[in-house]
């Protein structure tokens, strides 16, 4: 008899069409904010329509440059190091845990404040485009 997750994986990957990544096989890019991202889904490239995410790195002690995205909002989920978010007028810290809405035409960016580099999923809808990026 098999057992009750054997049972669940067997129903997932027999209905499984989806897309799957892994971070470790992504190649990282700098977008124009100067954050390091690795894409690890994108309707570019994995099929999914509405919204992309991305791992973004910033390293110890830097910060990116101030922008706004036109049309997307963004999520920002902290999963390593420690940061200062500018969002608007507004200064917030994040830390491991923190999930963060930047609203659509806000301007903002993050300051790896910790001895650590900051860590940072981030999703966004509709999808990240560099044109819809603006540095300020």
């Amino acid at each position: 008899m098999k057992r009750s997750s054997e049972k669940a994986n067997a129903c997932v990957s027999r209905r499984y069409v989806g897309a799957k990544t892994r971070l470790a096989d992504i190649a990282p890019y700098v977008t124009k904010d100067g954050s390091e991202i690795r894409e690890l889904m994108h309707p570019d490239h994995h099929g999914n329509r509405a919204q992309s995410l991305a791992e973004a790195v910033v390293p110890a002690g830097t910060r990116t440059l101030l922008h706004r995205h036109l049309t997307s909002e963004e999520l920002y989920h902290i999963t390593a190091g420690e940061g200062i978010l500018t969002l608007g007028a507004e200064k917030v810290k994040v830390s491991p845990g923190d999930t963060v809405l930047i609203p659509a035409g806000t301007p903002h960016c993050i300051e790896a404040s910790g001895a650590e580099a900051l860590h940072i999923l981030c999703c966004c809808s509709p999808a990240y485009r560099h044109e819809d990026t603006e540095i300020l």
